[in-house]
C-alpha cells in the first residue's frame, strides 16, 4: 500500500443552483492533465482529522471516499465520501486528504 498527501480539498460538487456536498472536488498532487487522473479513478480517498475526544483510544478519525471520475482537463478529480467534508476543509491546504493505492 502506499499513500499520497494530496494539495487540497477545493469545493463540493455544485450547479448553478444546487450544491452537493457528498461529492468533492480535490486537486492531487502532481496531477496535472486529464489523462493522469484516468489512473486514480477507483482508488479510496482518506480525510484524516483530529478531535478533541478520544474514541477508540485516539484522537484521530478519517472519512472515506473514492475517487469517481476526472472533473476538467487540470488534473482535478471528483471524488465521492461517505459522510460529507466539513466546510473548515476547505480552508486547510496541503494536508489531512490521503490516497490509498494498492500495490500488488
Amino acid at each position: 500500500m502506499l499513500w499520497l498527501n494530496t494539495y487540497c480539498f477545493m469545493l463540493f460538487f455544485r450547479s448553478k443552483v444546487n450544491q452537493y456536498p457528498n461529492t468533492s472536488l480535490v486537486q492531487i498532487e502532481g496531477v496535472n492533465t486529464k489523462e493522469e487522473v484516468a489512473w486514480y479513478a477507483g482508488k479510496k480517498m482518506a480525510y484524516i482529522y483530529k478531535a478533541k475526544v478520544k474514541k477508540n483510544g485516539t484522537h484521530y478519525r478519517c472519512i472515506w471516499g473514492k475517487v469517481t471520475r476526472p472533473h476538467g482537463n487540470s488534473g482535478i478529480v471528483r471524488a465521492k465520501f461517505k459522510s460529507n467534508l466539513p466546510p473548515k476543509s476547505m480552508v486547510i491546504i496541503y494536508q489531512h486528504i490521503f490516497i490509498l493505492i494498492n500495490c500488488v
